[in-house]
């Protein structure tokens, strides 16, 4: 199953929706796929999908899906990480309408060069490609959260206080 979500941004973001529900229709992407749309107007035909998605369910279908699509905002393809996955990452454009400027994609381009861990995806072309690729890249990683020693040291920095 691929998992895709456009985030709770108020803003459209017809482009990803609209390119996966094609790559369904013509047989491009043959797995199940869920869409979470937001705010998009674009409709899906071909894809099972849903405006919002509770948090705790979301994170449900990441862990169970074989390849997550996210937009740029950083909560979504973190998320994504922890379910285990090398997120595909679709930064909103703000000539598009998708955003109010381009700092998604701006963001996205320094995590790819300084962290790694993503596929980013610049043209919506590409997405077939860098679906296969974050389904290749995900079978052999391991997340490794530091929610913890950050809680813990900022927990001893308050205190220090």
């Amino acid at each position: 199953m691929i998992f895709v979500t456009v985030g709770t941004h108020e803003q459209q973001f017809d482009r990803l929706v609209r390119a996966v529900d094609e790559l369904k229709r013509n047989g491009t992407l043959t797995e199940p796929i869920f869409v979470q749309t937001g705010y998009s107007t674009y409709v899906p035909t071909h894809c099972e999908h849903s405006r919002f998605v509770p948090f705790k369910r979301m994170k449900e279908m990441m862990a169970e899906a074989d390849v997550v699509v996210t937009h740029g905002g950083p909560s979504s393809f973190i998320e994504a990480m922890a379910a285990g996955k090398v997120p595909v990452v679709v930064p909103r454009r703000g000539d598009l309408g998708e955003h109010v400027n381009d700092h998604q994609a701006d963001f996205v381009r320094i995590v790819a060069e300084r962290q790694g861990g993503i596929v980013p995806v610049y043209d919506i072309a590409e997405l077939p490609k860098a679906i296969e690729l974050s389904r290749e890249m995900s079978r052999d990683v391991e997340f490794e959260s530091h929610n913890a020693e950050f809680c813990n040291g900022l927990r001893r920095l308050i205190e220090e206080l």
